[in-house]
């Protein structure tokens, strides 16, 4: 009799340690819906083509391919066979494969689906994904990513909210961590120095390596990549991220002469806006060494890290977390012009992590309305609005940016909001919001000291 087991790297999940996951999610939901994020779910099953080319020459290689189903071999080329060419064989007998994360998924969705879509799109997806990547503790064949998402708007303001996001997740599980942030642009300032567009890439995969084998290790490693040019970048690069202050670096960065171009320029201007958003939060750190190796981030990337005190010394597990703006991933489906920005929660991480720390999860009640910024100083007062009123239950979500009016009530009806909280000139002037039900059209206007009073009551 066959004794039964488990594939390498897979896990079952007993009623006792599904309902301890299930509570972490539905923090995150209740997180992800106080925002207005809407769920979907997309298959396991993914066309190769629709997955390869879009992770790197590494993450193509971790891809699971599924064999065609049937005598897959009788439409093979003998030579194939013959001579064992894994390259020319694959696509001749495996033409589809497990999904590796929930973005590309997401990219194709939105494509397939874009007449049916209100954007912004701002979705959640909670789902398994695969990598055929060696397992360890922290590390799986198959394991959850929770995703959150924003399609089709290309503001800061939706990096800021995914910041937050993160720590309002993490406060709730009362896990401490540090949210570490970058924008590709730096990184690409580095470029010249490197010779070529693919020396380039290897040094971004080499850095990326940093967490797992530290300053000495990527050192060895661009040694070993051909790369020794680039050791003294990375030295530079070291030296600036060990400063312990955001407008330090920022110092540092200019006063490189080898790097100063419009990349840099770019860069610097967007972390600076970021950073006037979300630098108020303690857990938010600028970290030069945040390359993130995946090939299709353009803009800003996110990188959580526990820091909790109460966590063993020796307990090390990776990030927790992790996203950025990708400006081009649509595109490769043939719908240009569509920017997309989102970050994942690496839920068996969370898990394992809280298990150490014995920690449980809550849920709240829900309810909702939309912020209407009318001009760009009313940006941070709807932001910091938003964050006082989640406080207390309320789901908000700021519009991201500064358009017309029409433009953001459209979105809030297509969304089915039922109050538009509006910040123009006069009732930034008068310290007031009108406030629009959507349900019957009536609005009035209202102290801001009175907003949760009104929503509380409505």
């Amino acid at each position: 009799m066959q004794k039964p087991s488990l594939p390498s790297g897979t896990r079952d999940f007993g009623p006792e340690v599904y309902q301890k996951r299930k509570s972490i999610m539905n923090v995150m939901e209740r997180v992800f819906k106080l925002h207005g994020f809407v769920g979907i779910e997309t298959p396991a099953l993914e066309n190769l083509a629709t997955l390869q080319g879009k992770y790197g020459d590494e993450g193509d290689q971790l891809l699971f391919k599924v064999l065609n189903s049937g005598e897959y071999l009788t439409k093979v080329n003998p030579e194939s066979l013959d001579n064992i060419n894994y390259a020319e064989l694959t696509p001749q007998i495996a033409s589809r494969g497990l999904r590796y994360d929930l973005t590309v998924p997401l990219a194709r969705f939105v494509v397939m689906n874009r007449s049916t879509l209100s954007f912004p799109f701002k979705r959640f997806q909670m789902q398994p994904v695969w990598r055929a990547d060696r397992p360890q503790k922290g590390r799986y064949r198959e394991f959850w990513q929770c995703d959150v998402d924003i399609v089709g708007a290309n503001h800061l303001l939706s990096e800021a909210e995914l910041v937050e996001m993160y720590i309002d997740v993490f406060t709730s599980l009362d896990l401490g961590v540090e949210v570490k942030i970058n924008h590709r642009k730096v990184l690409d300032s580095f470029l010249p120095l490197a010779g070529s567009q693919d020396a380039w890439n290897s040094f971004m995969q080499a850095i990326d390596k940093f967490d797992k084998i530290g300053r000495e290790g990527v050192s060895n490693e661009l040694d070993q990549r051909g790369l020794t040019h680039m050791k003294s970048a990375w030295g530079m690069w070291c030296d600036l991220a060990e400063i312990d202050n955001f407008q330090g670096i920022i110092n540092g960065l200019s006063s490189i002469e080898v790097i100063q171009n419009e990349h840099l320029q770019q860069g610097i201007v967007a972390l600076k806006e970021l950073w006037g958003l979300v630098g108020g939060f303690p857990q938010v750190k600028l970290d030069l060494r945040l390359a993130r190796g995946l090939s299709y981030y353009t803009g800003c990337v996110f990188e959580v890290v526990t820091n909790d005190s109460r966590l063993p010394k020796d307990f090390k597990i990776g990030s927790i977390g992790g996203g950025g703006r990708y400006d081009n991933l649509t595109g490769i489906f043939g719908l240009k012009d569509v920017s997309g920005v989102g970050v994942s929660f690496g839920l068996d991480r969370i898990f394992d992590t809280l298990e150490i720390l014995n920690s449980g999860a809550i849920q709240k009640e829900e309810s909702g309305v939309i912020i209407c910024p009318m001009l760009v100083e009313a940006e941070t007062v709807a932001f910091n609005m938003a964050r006082e009123l989640r406080k207390q239950g309320i789901v908000v979500e700021v519009y991201p940016g500064s358009v017309k009016l029409k433009k953001q009530l459209d979105y809030a009806n297509s969304t089915r909001q039922r109050f538009a909280l509006i910040l123009g000139d006069s009732e930034l002037r008068n310290g007031t919001v009108s406030i629009k039900d959507l349900k019957n059209g009536s609005q009035e206007e209202i102290s801001q000291d009175s907003i949760l009073n009104f929503l509380q009551n409505a």
